[in-house]
């Protein structure tokens, strides 16, 4: 982050609280009509730079800081935009890899706001925090200008905001079940929503899908007639090796083999999100090849915030922001094959509207013991009915709790020191993207104490 002055930081913060004064990022009124009609009148920013667009459940942020990471590396000007945001919402819109600066997002603000004032007068809801910050988002890549647009989707697909842009490659990562209210009770559903950002005549890379998933997104893809790359037929990890603080890769594109790419990132599910990143910046540049150099430069650079993250050493602290099983499953493949703790002291605070007792039944089998806590959202479940749940799931001499993730830290740390002892403890907090923002600031001040 670049140093911001007081009274730029100040005004950010009343940005932020305007924002944040709208529908909150959790409800939706499923429809385009409204950032549709806004884009419209700020000039369809979004239509003047080609964008990559990025659906699916898991594996959509780090798949899109991959995207931009290589496409800057092949010296175009990026424009990123993620959700949601783990310390500063300044990190949803990024430029050239970096989070905007303040005074060109409060440009592009002040540029904006009237617009959307004229908005909550027309229609019978008004604009979302989630659509303000993507018209935000599309008119600041406007204004600086970029050459190519990264875009995540937020929720869903069809009718989520950021579906107004006219993707030249849309990508869909491994879809599952989450935000069931809004999406549909089933992965059918789910995918047909999902499908909705398939674009007419475009192309899609599709990462590898439950069968009822990818009979939806194929469907979809036949209906507006896009091409396809399906990962494991057109496109596929051909080899993996863990190698010292990530690993190393061959992967089989569209139209080349690209070999020894090392990808600073744990997991297995890395690899697949690194293949899919690859193919869609291949198809992007279309007939143009891509020279291996800049490909593994790319890949070298890519950080991800908040995804199997080690913050910290002796002790070992590692933040994931697994939310739904799925993402806890590949979570506890990854800790159990690329860590040789001795222990794992977990630390667990999910939103209360999760799959809370399919995260934790993955979680159980790589933790040791777990304290459950709270973030400081009103979304957090209860600490009491989640002790409970873990209880239930790890055993009541496994269980301990604590009222914040600060103490839940703290208590951690104090565990993890034994002396005379040879066994490695690793420190693992997860549960929420809120969760890891709130410990990943809390950890960089504990220690920076400790430094001093």
């Amino acid at each position: 982050m670049t140093h911001i002055s007081p009274e730029d930081q100040s005004r950010i913060d009343a940005i932020e609280q305007a924002l944040l004064a709208r529908w909150p990022e959790t409800r939706i009124e499923p429809t385009l009509d409204r950032i549709a009609a806004l884009v419209d009148m700020l000039g369809s920013p979004q239509l003047t730079y080609p964008t990559i667009h990025i659906g699916g459940t898991n594996g959509k942020t780090t798949t899109s800081r991959m995207i931009d990471s290589l496409l800057f590396e092949m010296g175009l000007r990026t424009g990123r935009f993620t959700s949601p945001h783990l310390e500063s919402f300044l990190e949803r819109i990024a430029i050239n890899g970096q989070s905007i600066d303040a005074k060109a997002l409060i440009f592009s603000f002040n540029d904006i706001s009237a617009y959307l004032d004229l908005m909550d007068e027309k229609f019978d809801n008004p604009i979302s925090f989630f659509e303000a910050i993507t018209a935000l988002a599309f008119a600041a890549f406007a204004e600086h200008p970029i050459d190519v647009g990264v875009i995540e989707v937020g929720m869903g697909g069809l009718w989520d905001a950021t579906n107004v842009v006219d993707a030249d490659v849309s990508v869909i990562m491994p879809i599952g079940l989450d935000h069931t209210e809004y999406l549909g009770e089933t992965l059918t559903e789910i995918a047909q929503t999902k499908a909705g950002i398939i674009k007419e005549g475009g192309f899609v890379v599709l990462a590898q899908q439950e069968p009822e998933c990818a009979v939806e997104l194929m469907k979809q893809a036949a209906l507006v007639g896009a091409d396809i790359a399906r990962e494991g037929i057109e496109y596929s990890v051909i080899s993996r090796s863990v190698a010292v603080g990530g690993q190393l890769l061959t992967i089989q594109g569209t139209k080349e083999i690209y070999t020894d790419i090392f990808v600073p990132l744990h997991g297995k599910h890395q690899a697949s999100n690194a293949a899919a990143a690859l193919v869609a910046v291949e198809i992007f540049f279309g007939d143009q090849e891509l020279d291996i150099e800049a490909v593994r430069a790319g890949f070298a650079q890519v950080t991800s915030p908040g995804r199997c993250e080690i913050v910290h050493r002796d002790p070992t602290v590692i933040l994931d922001a697994a939310h739904n099983p799925h993402g806890a499953a590949a979570l506890a493949d990854t800790i159990q094959s690329e860590f040789t703790f001795d222990e794992v002291i977990g630390i667990f605070a999910p939103m209360g509207d999760k799959d809370v007792r399919g995260i934790l039944l993955e979680l159980e089998q790589v933790m040791d013991t777990v304290i459950v806590s709270a973030n400081s959202s009103p979304r957090a479940m209860k600490i009491d009915a989640l002790e409970l749940m873990a209880i239930e799931i790890f055993g009541s001499d496994r269980v301990f709790t604590s009222e914040t993730i600060a103490t839940a830290i703290d208590k951690a740390v104090t565990d993890s020191i034994r002396p005379l002892s040879e066994d490695t403890i690793g420190i693992l907090i997860t549960g929420s993207v809120v969760s890891v923002g709130e410990a990943r600031t809390i950890v960089r001040k504990k220690f920076a104490k400790e430094v001093k």
